[in-house]
């Protein structure tokens, strides 16, 4: 998958298309992440042991990873990733607009 937890990424098309926010989650057997802030529903709870309140709660439903971009560290701008080996061997992420490394979240 293209991002990890704790990315910046812009919602690049969808109902939430110019949006920005942080990758709360990522479920690459589904092929979705959680942004925070996007894709907020609403859900009506019944009182229950663990939580007597009960009432409405909102939370933040999962949208398909094809739909998000990483946003450039340095220009903050939407950019595709390059896996690339680093100095130590290790593969790292490279942006290509900028072709800085992308350091990890």
């Amino acid at each position: 998958m293209h991002v990890r937890k704790g990315d910046r990424v812009r919602v690049i098309s969808g109902n939430y298309r110019g949006q920005e926010g942080t990758i709360m989650r990522v479920e690459p057997d589904k092929n979705r992440v959680v942004v925070e802030g996007v894709n907020v529903r609403k859900r009506h709870r019944k009182p229950s042991q663990t939580d007597p309140e009960g009432g409405i709660v909102s939370f933040e439903a999962p949208i398909h990873a094809s739909n998000v971009m990483l946003l450039d560290p340095a220009s903050g701008e939407p950019t595709r990733i390059r896996s690339q080996a680093g100095e130590d061997g290790k593969r790292e992420r490279v942006a290509v607009r900028s072709g800085r490394v992308i350091p990890k979240a």
